[in-house]
């Protein structure tokens, strides 16, 4: 059964006209355990971090490589901001609605107020399709790069592509 965050993101993709491909999994809270999976999914794998800076009053969604590791300092000096940390998984449920191990892009359908900025790797642009999990970790979707960055602007967050290295 699909749960009604999950299909919420079926349902603005739909009415974006943006194809996906739905890939149905046993749970995975981390990159390692997605990698382990028995299943081909085509695309870039991404992972996604939330953070915020040290007042706590800025949120930051960071999408990467799966295989790419981010410096927090060197971020943190790319956007302006003295230092930025792992958010809490109780500042995660209050503008994401999202619980640790399914943190995707497509949780920013619950930021109503369009707090979080999204910073996406420059490297994914790159890519033809990408892959996240659908606000569930039981589920992972692919679409296409250009269709993701549709579904952002669409939701209006701010997002800014940086150099993770």
């Amino acid at each position: 059964m699909i749960e009604k965050n999950e299909q919420n993101v079926y349902d603005i993709l739909n009415s974006l006209e943006i194809k996906y491909d739905r890939y149905e999994h046993k749970p995975v809270f981390t990159v390692n355990e997605a990698k382990e999976l028995d299943i081909l999914i085509p695309g870039g794998k991404c992972k996604n971090l939330f953070l915020r800076n040290e007042k706590g009053d800025n949120h930051y969604l960071v999408i990467l490589d799966e295989n790419k590791r981010v410096d927090l300092k060197l971020l943190a000096k790319q956007i302006g901001t003295k230092r930025v940390s792992f958010a809490s998984e109780e500042r995660l449920y209050k503008y994401l609605k999202l619980t640790p191990g399914s943190v995707t892009p497509f949780g920013i359908i619950n930021d109503d107020n369009r707090e979080v900025i999204v910073l996406i790797d420059s490297d994914l642009t790159d890519e033809k399709l990408v892959n996240f999990h659908p606000n569930v970790n039981t589920a992972t979707i692919g679409i296409s790069y250009m269709d993701f960055e549709k579904f952002i602007r669409w939701q209006e967050n701010e997002f800014y592509c940086v150099e993770i290295n």
